[in-house]
């Protein structure tokens, strides 16, 4: 796998264990909690993240990633009950995005996919989603990090402690390495 190939999947990888670890923070009544009427759940933005994941990656490399049996407008309903569907979901989704990710070689990566018949190398298409997916997490950790306040445990480099953080890695030998090697493990 190239380094590219890699290197993405370490990166959807860090955001949806960033997820995970927020949502783990929540009670299940604090998963459908909105900020207003206008605005959206954790319950609604996953069911939203499976919907565009599902369409996104099921047989992406032959058909367009907006696909007919998609509804999005229903993506941002009132749809999920439970926390355990929510989970379902999000497993769901994150299990396609995978799926196509490790069906993908070196020699496709410049393939054009469209999505809404709008072309986009694999490269692009695969940015395109990072980008999409980071912004929706960090949505759901904005929002139960409101809900635990106080209560809230980082989840990276906790607050005030980025001078020791540092210290720790600058007492280290220069090496090669991923910025989510630590966070998911790896290191």
């Amino acid at each position: 796998m190239s380094t590219y190939l890699s290197s993405i999947r370490k990166q959807f990888e860090y955001y949806k264990l960033l997820g995970d670890k927020s949502i783990a923070q929540l009670d299940e009544a604090e998963l459908f909690w909105q900020y207003n009427d206008s605005s959206n759940s954790i319950v609604v933005i996953v069911n939203h993240l499976w919907g565009n994941m599902l369409s996104r990656w099921t047989d992406f490399l032959t058909t367009d990633g907006e696909k007919e049996w998609r509804d999005r407008d229903a993506e941002f309903e009132d749809i999920i009950k439970t926390r355990e569907e929510l989970l379902e979901k999000w497993e769901a989704g994150w299990i396609c995005l995978f799926t196509a990710l490790d069906s993908i070689n070196d020699s496709q990566i410049e393939d054009i996919i469209y999505i809404r018949n709008i072309g986009h190398s694999i490269t692009e298409a695969i940015n395109r989603q990072l980008a999409h997916y980071a912004y929706h997490i960090g949505q759901i950790t904005y929002i139960a990090r409101m809900i635990r306040d106080q209560e809230w445990q980082s989840l990276s480099i906790p607050k005030g402690e980025s001078r020791s953080y540092n210290a720790k890695k600058f007492d280290q030998e220069k090496h090669r390495g991923h910025f989510t090697d630590e966070f998911l493990g790896r290191e």
